[in-house]
């Protein structure tokens, strides 16, 4: 393609549906919600690259309301299960082989309930207790709107998908992006508690879409040495409020700084526009980005 306009036309579109396909998560009837972990349950969310932050995030809301003592992991990286974890993987293709492994070994022993986008697929033909958001299936290698509808619909199942959601969903495709492109040359991501996943996914998205120069941290590491790669051409992002002693030493730099008063769900939305553009300034297509599949099928 010639048109960079043309680049990256079913992301965008996917990306552009988020506030609906969210307000159809937040209607799903009590029967799917109540696969999910109820209150007091131990939880082991398992899930690769975008299901695993996700996971993470839902972790940390989870932990600190209190509901039940709550952890994500990555499937080659996981070293224990306990007997009494309520295990729940994310896929949205169904096919991910380190996941399939994964309820493949703890099906017989431990409940597991799955959060697919296709359940024609092996983790649908393996797990009898099934999440389905076909509706926010997605055809773009990277992952938009399935992802964050994963995550509304976690946070709906512990209470704690605030009435303002889908409003501020619309309101981060209006916005304008919090830079240029053409003169970004790197974008960090700042997140605290729950938001450190999101803010590991928002990196995750700039990096698959653009290939672009992109990091992530909790908010009060910062500090510890990745601000000093910040300067002028740098877009340090926070997906919360950002204590006022950090946002100094950032702009002493020469950086950027993104706050907004959105939801931090709300803006992965904001991050899916500006990584598209991104992508769009570098001549890359995320629809189909190199390298990439839409599922990893070997196991690790």
């Amino acid at each position: 393609m010639n048109d960079r306009a043309e680049l990256g036309i079913v992301t965008e579109r996917e990306l552009s549906s988020q506030p609906d396909v969210w307000s159809t998560a937040l209607a799903l009837p009590a029967e799917q919600l109540g696969l999910l972990p109820a209150a007091g349950e131990k939880v082991l969310v398992v899930g690769c690259g975008t299901s695993y932050y996700i996971g993470d995030a839902y972790a940390y809301l989870r932990n600190d309301a209190g509901i039940g003592r709550t952890r994500a992991a990555i499937p080659t990286e996981l070293t224990w299960v306990d007997d009494d974890e309520h295990i729940v993987v994310i896929s949205r293709s169904g096919t991910t082989a380190d996941v399939v492994e994964i309820v493949e070994r703890y099906r017989g022993s431990h409940r597991i309930t799955a959060i697919l986008g296709d359940v024609d697929t092996p983790l649908g033909e393996l797990c009898e207790r099934i999440v389905h958001l076909g509706f926010a299936d997605e055809t773009s290698i990277v992952q938009t709107r399935f992802a964050t509808t994963v995550l509304t619909t976690l946070r709906a199942s512990i209470g704690l998908a605030p009435d303002e959601l889908v409003a501020d969903a619309r309101a981060a495709l209006e916005r304008d992006l919090p830079a240029d492109p053409a003169g970004v040359r790197q974008v960090v991501f700042l997140g605290h508690r729950w938001t450190v996943g999101l803010a590991q996914e928002a990196a995750l998205k700039i990096r698959e879409s653009a290939g672009a120069w992109t990091e992530a941290y909790p908010v009060w590491e910062y500090q510890h040495g990745p601000i000093s790669c910040a300067g002028p051409g740098s877009l340090v992002w926070s997906l919360g409020p950002l204590p006022e002693v950090v946002a100094a030493d950032i702009r002493a730099t020469g950086a950027v700084i993104h706050v907004d008063d959105l939801d931090p769900q709300a803006h992965l939305v904001l991050v899916h526009r500006l990584a598209l553009a991104l992508a769009r300034e570098a001549g890359r297509n995320p629809d189909s980005p190199p390298f990439l599949n839409r599922s990893v099928l070997a196991a690790g």
